[in-house]
């Protein structure tokens, strides 16, 4: 059963709290970092993505990129810019994009859940990327960024959610630049922390949305600590990680679309013919194809979109893996006709999050003379099934929208170890 546990955040104080708060850092690229810290010195960014703060041809992997960002989260802290919590609170966190809303409750997962499979992957991580974090969040000695994670919210913990928003005043409440607003309540009342806590304890799955590198690199860096503390008893903050844990039937998953810089040699009427032999192939004339349903797919390519239907014989006899539209596409068209054998580090491929515009994706194709698919998105079901078989997506299979904010909540492990910036 799940373990979940109220913890002492450092936050924003509230009149700071929309300034701080940050999209994730691998939703910004290092240039969108550095203009954005220009223009605001409280930008959550200056920790998250610190070598904006450093002369531009730094690497981002060099140690003085990890100390800078402890530097600056010391320095929004002696600031009183983030103040942290005096005793022990869960968090309800509430984001409203475009009239829908997704409300769920900031707190500490347990490193051994993830160990035990109780929190569930459905992605690969890379090493590179899980380094990165693991000493980020090291020398930081913080979980600095939330893991987005979702459950079956049991009944009474919805109505404790919504009978707490109903006669408490959110200590955030602000419209972020992407028009998203965001609504934090602190839960500091005793019965109710231990009432979340004893619900979650009755909850036998947990399944990582969005931050698997970040969740990955939280968890090493908890075995590590409990590596240099041998008589530890397992109730040390480096034994948890920060997390919201959302219901997984308020989600919004948008999809992971492709761009394919060139046809791989192939002139455009022989890629168009070797696409019949698994898809249905209607020409969309006038206006961009945004599939409605699973195993469809849009396609833009020579200036004219395409609406794609998979066969039914080309699915109806694999797992929900070999199932999902981004495994088909990839099994029937990116490999064997594009030559995108591994998309994971094959340069010709771009994955485009399902917050662009599908003009967007045609603009791109034109300017190399490529191809763009805009894909249906995966559902939650489909992921959730996914991890309880222990199976793995295709990369960039997931896309969701609203982004978790950064800075809005930060989980102190409080061992500050001595050798900072070090390999680890």
């Amino acid at each position: 059963m799940a373990v979940f546990q109220a913890f002492r955040a450092l936050r924003p104080a509230p009149e700071a709290a929309e300034r701080v708060a940050a999209l994730p850092y691998d939703v910004v690229s290092r240039e969108e970092a550095r203009r954005i810290g220009e223009m605001n010195p409280d930008s959550f960014l200056h920790v998250d993505r610190a070598e904006m703060d450093l002369p531009a041809d730094i690497d981002l992997y060099d140690g003085r990129v990890y100390e800078k960002a402890r530097e600056n989260l010391r320095r929004m802290e002696a600031d009183k810019i983030l103040v942290q919590d005096e005793k022990p609170c869960f968090y309800i966190y509430e984001l409203t994009r475009k009239g829908k809303t997704q409300t769920g409750i900031a707190g500490c997962c347990s490193i051994d859940d993830y160990i035990n499979g109780v929190i569930k992957k459905h992605e690969l991580t890379r090493e590179d990327k899980e380094q990165d974090r693991i000493r980020h969040v090291d020398v930081c000695d913080a979980n600095t960024g939330p893991i987005f994670l979702a459950c079956r919210y049991p009944q009474p913990l919805l109505e404790l959610i919504e009978g707490w928003k109903k006669k408490t005043a959110p200590v955030y409440d602000f419209l972020a630049d992407d028009q998203v607003t965001h609504r934090v309540w602190v839960i500091d009342g005793k019965e109710e922390t231990e009432k979340i806590a004893e619900e979650f304890r009755g909850i036998s799955s947990i399944y990582i949305a969005d931050g698997h590198h970040r969740a990955a690199s939280a968890v090493k860096v908890g075995l590590k600590r409990r590596e240099e503390h041998p008589g530890f008893t397992g109730k040390e903050e480096f034994n948890f990680f920060l997390s919201v844990v959302f219901p997984f039937d308020q989600l919004n998953i948008l999809p992971y679309n492709r761009v394919v810089k060139d046809l791989n040699g192939l002139e455009e009427k022989a890629f168009l013919a070797s696409l019949k032999f698994n898809y249905e192939l209607m020409l969309m004339p006038g206006f961009p194809c945004k599939p409605v349903e699973k195993h469809c797919v849009g396609m833009y390519v020579g200036g004219c979109w395409y609406h794609l239907k998979a066969w039914e014989d080309i699915y109806q006899k694999k797992d929900v893996v070999g199932q999902l539209d981004v495994s088909l596409l990839q099994e029937k068209v990116l490999s064997p006709v594009l030559g995108i054998g591994d998309p994971r580090t094959d340069r010709r491929i771009r994955f485009v999050g399902g917050c662009h515009k599908l003009s967007e994706l045609q603009t791109m194709a034109d300017e190399t003379g490529g191809v763009a698919f805009a894909m249906y998105p995966t559902s939650m079901e489909d992921l959730m099934q996914i991890a309880d078989e222990g199976k793995l997506m295709p990369p960039k299979s997931t896309w969701f929208e609203p982004k978790l904010r950064s800075g809005l909540f930060i989980h102190k492990l409080e061992t500050e170890r001595t050798n900072c910036g070090a390999e680890v």
